[in-house]
């Protein structure tokens, strides 16, 4: 078992991510305003985080837009999207101990906990979904013989999700998954109390080679960011 000395020298030498993920660039907000993001632990300011608001939720949105419109995504071949998110699994089992600091620092969950469930069940619904996308089929409806209904399930277009602060990587990734593995572009919105693992996410995304504007995540208040993605048209 690694120990806690090992866990404690990880949460003292990795770089917290503190800025925003839009279509395909790390970026400060557009007002160049961060936020204090405090640890409940023991309350200490572990990093400053981009404070997004309603400009950089339409710029998401536009970039969002622009990825579902262009269909790079959304057209691609079911077996390169299913390689594009398994890709993206795997380097979260990479990085499993640091997304685990991550949550744990953030939330103030004790880092067994996060090591051995958070992290590992958010993998693994990532590829529950990647594995179900090539398995989605149309539906006959009953109807009378001179009549033929056909339901086919289509993604939707840009998705907007907003998750909770106590269980930020495996919410987001109930949002997230099915979704891009429908073939949707997203905009998330994480807690301010808990950014770090989905700011984190929006990094491996690009790194696993999801098409920028795919998945943007968007960092900042209830009031104004998340406000913002819920009343966008």
């Amino acid at each position: 078992m690694t120990s806690l000395a090992h866990f404690e020298a990880l949460a003292g030498s990795i770089k917290l991510p503190g800025k925003a993920i839009i279509d395909g660039k790390v970026c400060s907000a557009q007002s160049g305003k961060t936020f204090d993001n405090v640890s409940p632990r023991d309350g200490r300011i572990i990093n400053q985080v981009a404070e997004g608001d309603a400009a950089d939720v339409d710029l998401a949105v536009a970039a969002a837009r622009r990825a579902f419109d262009d269909g790079t995504w959304r057209k691609m071949h079911y077996r390169d999207k299913k390689r594009v998110l398994f890709k993206l699994a795997d380097l979260m089992d990479r990085d499993r101990e640091r997304l685990a600091v991550l949550e744990s620092l953030d939330v103030g969950k004790p880092i067994r906990n996060a090591l051995g469930g958070d992290v590992p069940q958010s993998a693994k619904c990532l590829r529950y979904y990647a594995e179900a996308l090539d398995k989605v089929y149309g539906e006959v409806g009953p109807e009378t013989q001179d009549r033929f209904s056909f339901a086919v399930h289509e993604p939707l277009g840009v998705i907007g999700a907003i998750v909770p602060w106590n269980f930020p990587l495996l919410m987001a990734m109930w949002k997230v998954a099915p979704a891009l593995a429908m073939g949707n572009s997203m905009v998330l919105k994480p807690a301010e109390q808990s950014p770090l693992t989905a700011l984190r996410l929006g990094e491996l995304a690009l790194e696993a080679g999801l098409p920028p504007g795919v998945l943007n995540v968007v960092p900042g208040f209830g009031g104004t960011a998340g406000k913002a993605l819920a009343m966008h048209m």
